[in-house]
């Protein structure tokens, strides 16, 4: 046992006592001194005998005017069983002690505090050498805030600045240190940038006293809104401090500990450090003795069940707590393990007022609003220099309103002190939660401007920028700098030798760059966004030609050299020489964006309100940008200025006569889509009582076109052609057009003349903004008599839960469309459990599944948790969930099912597997130079479409699943002799003929499929392929896995092995198809549905189903024709059911392939919605339903196998080679993991 008396603890050694044992801290030290009834003698002392001015309160001088007292508490907390007390040092800053004209005793009262909790840790190791005891050095938050201002009429104001601040607590600490404590640990801090401050000062003087100290960061979140006094949430304060690197972070003071439970959550959940909570003694109470109202079993009781939560590292006491609580906390505590540091994955964790992450590969582009730049918006510009700071901070909040993840600052002007405006500005910003709420970039050339900005925000930002310019030494001081604030940063493609121009020096320049920061200063790659500088196009001069190109390459080399980093780039730039002609340059942005989004874009510096959508271009003008920005001829720059200077008119026209309008002369249908696209709200109530009056209900109306156009929203922002601001509008506009809608449904609810049948609430889940499904469900709970309570989106589960008990609800709805929400999900089913809810929780939302639902979150409360898919589904959920006569038997079966789902998951287990690089040299082996390669002809190569008659595709029927599906077994034509069935399946049969009869004679039917056949290679487990022969254009590839379970006398089998490998040298062939039977099974069989002919309705879909695998065989002979081996096959139908021929068509989703996402790809190749109609769903579901697609492989000896189970290797191998993160993975191969996740 090492003697921490003689020796300081370093941080190894604390974190080997905190992964065994959750750490003791003390308790309050101003309730111990107010039990003292100590007088104003007692602060005074011989000291401050003659002192002007009242000294009574300043606890903090005791530690000279009364050692006994202070030493005295410190001793009874040790007994009591902490093992760390803290100094007596809250308020020992020249700050607060100005207050009292007292600066200059700040050095001595830090130092003899110190020596005082010194002594007493050092006395109880004495008694119990045993256990080793330890001193933090209390750093409090000062009485003044550097982000709020005292004065109501002047948001700009502060009564102390960051400067100030780091002076105060370098002062501090020095003293602490010299005193002898063990720890630092600035505390009870309610604004951010105080304790950033501090961050900063800690860092300065561990510099120069070349020791470092461990660090303990403890914040405190002010009351029931979740926030500290300044506004941020806990994710978002952990985000703006961080960067410290703390031994431990943790919550302390204002609430009781059944109170700080949420936020205690998501620290533990984020932070990747040790965790504590040190929690009032419950709430004030006057007329107890502490001045608190809980015992000290009360505390520890509730620090028990955060421990056994998980929770917890540390824990101790704040207000109203003393040494009995600290007795009561530790022998409660003493049997429950310390909670797991969580391994983190690697984003930028940015933050305003709330979080904001960038992780893993980006799913949309993050906007940077640039029009609170005064280098790129006059407007702006002229607010600032005529000093309307009211107006300019207008700008900035409307950029957020149209959808600005981050705000671009800047004030490099020749007429504007920079330093100056940055902070009035900023400090502006921080009183505006509107605009606060996201991250802000502040951008200079001038790194004192920078520097300035830094200085006045409390979350965690962007600089913009740093760069080689200047030399390396610069360089690294300006990132050391920006790791000592805790911000990310912009490089630019410069060095000594100026601006990176050409496609070689961006890469070259951003890849020196991010060695340097990473490997000599340590700063983290996730924190770093390079900036290859985007040049203006169309300027005349050849040499320009290449920018937008090689911008774009750039992009796609940087994303692949510098691991982690971000891409981002100033897009009004490409288009400045069409300065005053909008339309030209919108669309320039729109088309340099998408493409810049494909190569790997993260962010963009653009004009949040003003981005065309990319397939509304016109398509002339798109051509010509097009050829601008890809430099696709060297005349291209000169063809769009031609065609820009053609369209000048309607340019013109546009700011003279207003918007057009001639989209308002379509049917109301297509208006209501073109406004949705578009974000035109102005005739969203006009349009939807049209529609309302044309369909009759106002439920259709939202059903039918407004659904309909959002559909169109949701494919254009999926193929990267419309951005999130503009997704944002569209929603504004469907959400006015259903508040329209509302009344009129109340209306009908009303007519109807029956009472509500219950009361809902339902949310989206914290961390979520989709709320479209979420207001759907409402709508229709709403028309079918159920009150509705809908919290919105971002909802904490505390909040959900209060609005459950305040409404008194019947049933509680969670709804989350990204994957995160499923946790959240999970941690509300929790809390409805330790809170004794006893009412059914619905479940919904794009990543949900019953499986999901039933293995992940069910388990976690008693009462029933129900998925529902759909919303369509959710009006019987509720009535049969809650009717007094089903309800019983509905949650029985519901019990049983989910039970059921469990049982076969454990019973999977961790199986015993192969490694995924012994699995793959135990694959297929080919001779590929003796094997035999199916070649076709180069003229089949591409792309074919088929639409085969009905009676051509029943030819390839086979009719033994049609009889499986409605539960009779055999094959076709034996099972007519089956006894006890057979006389069932003929009946059945006859009866299919005449309908089948029927639905020939009348075409009822359509059968389509889109095939094709290109060259390709194979690389390990994943299969290239190729435009043509040349493979010279590479088109993409399909990702396959690979078995890892042993079957005795089988290889580990994978698709790839199929296709020969690029080393063989040999030219090998993949094809893909997708076919269907065509919408029209569906209307058909809703037509007898509609007339109460269910069987009829049911029978037709059967069929539908039989038609569409006839047309996927009668594919797959037209392309083992199209291949050249099928011609000669000479197969009959018996033959082609048992799968005589050569090849296989595996389908994604299955078991050789169970990625549902490999689909996307046949659809990308096969352009499979715009051929035959065919689309996917989120979950990557077919619609219609009756259709198949799939791959082609030729080989010989190609067969069908079940992969099996996966280990954990293989999934992060292939979430890499998807370039997922790692849980994407888990999801879409959930049914195959042979681990737990």
């Amino acid at each position: 046992m090492i003697n921490f008396s003689n020796k300081r603890p370093s941080e190894k050694d604390l974190r080997e006592i905190l992964n065994r044992r959750i750490l003791i801290l003390d308790g309050a030290m101003g309730t111990m001194i107010q039990q003292e009834k100590l007088v104003e003698e007692d602060f005074r002392g011989d000291l401050f005998k003659n002192h002007q001015g009242e000294l009574k309160g300043n606890n903090d001088l005791l530690s000279l005017t009364r050692p006994d007292v202070i030493r005295k508490i410190h001793q009874s907390y040790f007994e009591a069983g902490s093992d760390l007390v803290e100094t007596n040092t809250f308020s020992a800053t020249s700050i607060a002690m100005e207050d009292y004209h007292l600066e200059e005793v700040v050095h001595d009262l830090n130092v003899a505090s110190a020596k005082l909790a010194r002594e007493a840790a050092d006395e109880a190791m004495r008694k119990d050498p045993s256990r080793p005891r330890f001193v933090a050095g209390a750093i409090g938050p000062t009485n003044r805030t550097a982000s709020l201002s005292p004065d109501v009429n002047d948001p700009s104001k502060r009564n102390v600045t960051f400067d100030q601040l780091v002076e105060a607590y370098f002062s501090q600490i020095r003293a602490l240190v010299e005193g002898g404590v063990d720890i630092l640990m600035p505390e009870t801090t309610f604004d951010t940038l105080n304790l950033k401050a501090a961050i900063f000062a800690l860092e300065n003087f561990f510099d120069q006293s070349g020791n470092r100290l461990p660090v303990i960061l403890s914040i405190t979140i002010t009351d029931a809104s979740g926030r500290t006094l300044s506004g941020q949430t806990t994710e978002a304060c952990w985000n703006s401090i961080a960067h410290a690197k703390p031994l431990g972070v943790g919550l302390n003071c204002a609430l009781g500990a059944d109170a700080m439970r949420p936020y205690l959550q998501a620290l533990s959940k984020n932070a990747d450090c040790f965790v504590h909570c040190y929690p009032n003694a419950g709430l004030p109470n006057p007329l107890a003795p502490t001045g608190y109202d809980e015992k000290p079993e009360d505390t520890a009781g509730a620090l028990f069940t955060f421990a056994e939560e998980g929770l917890l590292n540390m824990a101790g006491g704040c207000c109203g707590t003393t040494p009995p609580h600290i007795h009561a906390i530790a022998e409660k505590l003493k049997e429950t393990a310390p909670r797991e540091v969580p391994n983190v994955d690697p984003a930028m964790r940015l933050s305003g007022l709330e979080p904001f992450e960038i992780k893993g590969q980006s799913k949309s582009l993050i906007m940077v609003g640039e029009r609170t730049n005064v280098t790129g918006s006059p407007r702006f510009k002229k607010l600032i220099e005529d000093g309307d700071y009211d107006s300019a901070l207008k700008i900035a909040k409307q950029q957020v309103e149209n959808g600005a993840n981050i705000i671009d600052v800047n004030f490099d002007a020749a007429l504007l002190d920079g330093e100056e405006c940055m902070t009035k500005f900023l400090n502006l910003v921080v009183s505006e939660p509107d605009i606060s709420r996201v991250p802000i970039m502040i951008d200079s050339s001038k790194w004192s401007v920078i520097e300035a900005g830094l200085k006045v925000i409390q979350g965690k930002c962007i600089i913009n920028s740093i760069s080689l310019k200047e030399g390396e030494e610069t360089f690294k001081k300006h990132a050391r700098l920006a790791m000592r604030h805790g911000a990310a940063v912009v490089v630019m493609a410069f060095d000594e030798k100026g601006q990176a121009a050409t496609l070689d020096d961006k890469v070259r320049i951003c890849e020196r760059a991010y060695k340097i920061l990473v490997n000599e200063v340590h700063f983290p790659a996730w924190d770093i966004i390079f900036d290859p500088n985007v040049l203006t196009l169309a300027t005349g001069m050849d040499e320009h030609n290449a920018y937008g190109l090689d911008f774009i390459d750039a992009v796609r080399e940087i994303k692949k050299r510098c691991p982690h980093a971000r891409t981002s780039g100033g897009i009004s730039n490409v288009s400045f020489s069409f300065r005053g002609n909008n339309l030209v340059r919108e669309a320039m942005h729109a088309s340099f964006l998408y493409h810049g989004c494909q190569a790997g874009l993260d962010m963009g510096i653009v004009n949040a309100g003003m981005l065309a959508v990319y397939d509304e271009i016109e398509p002339v003008l798109r051509e010509r940008v097009e050829a601008v920005v890809l430099n696709k001829s060297k005349n291209a720059g000169e063809e769009l200025l031609a065609h820009a200077e053609s369209i000048k008119d309607q340019n013109e026209n546009r700011k003279a006569e207003g918007p057009d309008l001639s989209w308002r002369e379509k049917p109301v249908a297509e208006r209501l889509t073109y406004a949705l696209v578009k974000g035109i709200g102005d005739y969203a109530e006009e349009d939807a009582e049209e529609a309302r009056q044309l369909l009759g209900r106002p439920l259709e109306v939202i059903e039918g076109p407004l659904m309909d156009g959002m559909k169109v929203v949701g494919d254009l922002f999926g193929d990267g052609k419309m951005f999130l601001p503009q997704v944002v509008k569209s929603a504004r506009v469907m959400k006015k057009a259903v508040a329209y809608l509302e009344p009129f449904m109340e209306k009908e609810k009303d007519a109807s003349g029956s009472g509500k049948r219950g009361t809902m609430v339902i949310a989206t889940v914290k961390g979520d903004v989709h709320d479209i499904g979420k207001n759907i469900v409402g709508v229709v709970l709403a028309c079918n008599n159920w009150e509705v309570i809908d919290l919105g989106v971002m909802v904490s589960c505390d909040k959900i839960l209060e609005a459950v008990a305040q409404h008194g609800a019947d049933v509680l709805g969670l709804s989350g469309l990204i994957t995160p929400s499923l946790d959240e999900m999970i941690d509300n089913a929790k809390e409805m459990q330790r809170l004794g809810l006893k009412i059914p929780l619905l479940i919904g939302g794009a990543t949900t599944s019953r499986a999901h639902t039933a293995i992940k979150i069910a388990p976690h409360y008693e009462y029933p948790v129900i998925q529902v898919p759909d919303a369509s589904l959710v009006v019987n959920v509720c009535n049969d969930v809650l009717h007094p006569q089903k309800s019983a038997k509905y949650i029985e079966d519901l019990k049983e099912d989910q039970s059921r789902i469990r049982k076969q998951h454990e019973e999977q287990g961790e199986r015993p597997l192969l490694s995924l690089s012994e699995a793959r040299s135990k694959g297929l082996n080919f001779d590929w130079e003796k094997q035999d390669i199916a070649t076709p002809l180069a003229d089949n190569l591409g792309t074919h479409y088929f639409q085969p008659s009905l009676e051509e595709v029943l030819e390839f029927f086979d009719w033994s699943p049609f009889f499986w599906a409605w539960e009779l077994k055999g094959t076709y034509p034996q099972i007519f002799e089956r006894k006890g069935s057979g006389e069932e399946a003929k009946k059945l049969f006859d009866q299919a003929q005449e309908l089948l009869e029927k639905i020939i004679r009348e075409k009822s039917f359509k059968c389509q499929a889109v095939v094709g056949l290109w060259p390709a290679h194979s690389c390990e487990d994943d299969v290239e392929l190729f435009s043509d022969l040349s493979k010279t254009k590479k088109l993409g590839a399909f990702r396959f896995v690979r078995r890892q379970q042993v079957i005795p006398n089988q290889p580990q089998f994978c698709l790839s092995d199929y296709i020969a490998p690029k080393t063989s040298g040999r030219m090998d062939y993949l094809g893909a198809f997708a076919v269907n039977a065509g919408k029209e099974v569906d209307l058909l069989a809703d037509q007898y549905k509609s007339q109460n002919d269910d069987f009829t309705s049911i029978l037709i879909k059967s069929l539908g189903d039989r038609f569409a695998e006839a047309t996927a065989e009668y594919a797959h002979k037209k392309i083992r024709d199209l291949w050249g081996f099928g011609s000669t096959e000479g197969l009959s139908n018996q033959d082609l059911i048992a799968e005589k021929y050569r090849g296989i068509r595996p389908a994604a989703g299955y078991p050789c392939q169970p990625d549902h996402t490999e689909k996307d790809f046949i659809w990308e190749l096969l352009k499979v919605k715009d051929t035959i109609g065919l689309e996917l769903t989120e979950s990557r579901a077919m619609n219609p339903g009756c259709s198949v697609s799939g791959l082609y492989f030729s080989h010989p000896d190609a067969r069908y196998f079940n992969v099996g189970s996966l280990g954990r290797d293989q999934v992060e191998d292939y979430a890499k080679r998807k370039g997922w993160e790692l849980k994407q993975a888990i999801k879409w191969l959930r049914p195959n993991l042979g681990f737990d996740a």
